[in-house]
């Protein structure tokens, strides 16, 4: 997988001054377009826009300290409509407009160029199973909110106080299967999964039985299901679980991730400052 995914950069690269399809990187790293880009922030730490975007202006700044193309023809290599869209962007990557590095010399900021390489510690496992779940219904409360990659979320946090107890018993109630009880489950996050992007959050349990018409429901049809756990501190722990499994499991494993919800089962300790946590991934297998 990982020697896919560097073929694949290797495409970016050679294609900087062109158009860059996100379904060819996909095919050249034997991939969905969905995994792919979940892949790459995971593996990256941002999204894969945002590093074509830093590369190209990257290389961009080369040839405007380099002086023997007009700064319009270079902002038309490199994909921009107007000298003024590319001196925006190219200010923004450098702090710095292009005609006055070209005049000053101005020192610029780099992107450098990435590939991927694993590092086997050997000093832990991830536990892991496989499922196959008919369709079912997540059933609860629903809200959109900004994501929050280190720390609680105060949003989340605030929408859960606000759910009357009366109404998460009914909820509650509603639980007929695995994962079981109140669990937390996530869909529609912008594919870079960029902090403070939004999504959709359910307070919410897994079901097989008709829903109450004043509840939100998620209708999830029947399919391949990762399920991955872990113990620690509150909430660092459950964040890395969900950064271990896209960086460490997904390019060891013949699995993908596919469009669907992400489930998470929590069990915190009194005072919340530990938890098992149980995570459910949407999978398909790759046959490589």
């Amino acid at each position: 997988m990982l020697e896919q995914l560097n073929r694949a950069m290797d495409h970016i690269e050679g294609h900087l001054d062109q158009r860059i399809e996100i379904a060819d990187l996909a095919r050249i790293a034997v991939t969905s377009e969905y995994h792919f880009r979940r892949m790459f922030s995971a593996l990256a730490g941002l999204p894969l826009s945002e590093y074509i975007r830093r590369r190209r202006l990257t290389v961009a700044g080369a040839e405007v300290l380099a002086g023997e193309r007009t700064l319009l023809d270079v902002a038309v290599r490199y994909g921009y409509t107007s000298a003024e869209a590319f001196a925006r962007a190219f200010r923004a990557v450098h702090g710095v407009g292009p005609g006055e590095a070209r005049r000053t010399g101005a020192a610029l900021h780099s992107q450098p160029r990435m590939s991927f390489r694993l590092i086997v510690e050997g000093s832990t496992t991830m536990k892991y199973r496989i499922v196959e779940k008919e369709e079912f219904r997540v059933a609860g409360r629903k809200a959109r909110v900004p994501l929050v990659h280190e720390g609680v979320n105060p949003a989340i946090l605030a929408f859960i106080q606000s759910i009357g107890a009366e109404t998460v018993e009914r909820i509650t109630r509603l639980s007929d299967q695995e994962p079981e009880g109140i669990v937390s489950v996530t869909e529609h996050l912008s594919p870079g999964r960029e902090e403070g992007t939004e999504l959709d959050y359910y307070h919410a349990v897994v079901t097989g039985a008709e829903v109450p018409a004043d509840l939100d429901v998620r209708v999830v049809p029947a399919g391949t299901w990762a399920v991955f756990e872990n113990s620690g501190p509150f909430p660092q722990a459950l964040q890395h679980l969900w950064r271990d499994v896209y960086t460490q499991w997904f390019p060891s494993n013949p699995y993908a991730s596919r469009p669907g919800p992400e489930i998470l089962r929590t069990r915190p300790s009194e005072g919340w400052t530990e938890a098992d946590a149980e995570l459910w991934i949407p999978v398909e297998r790759t046959g490589v």
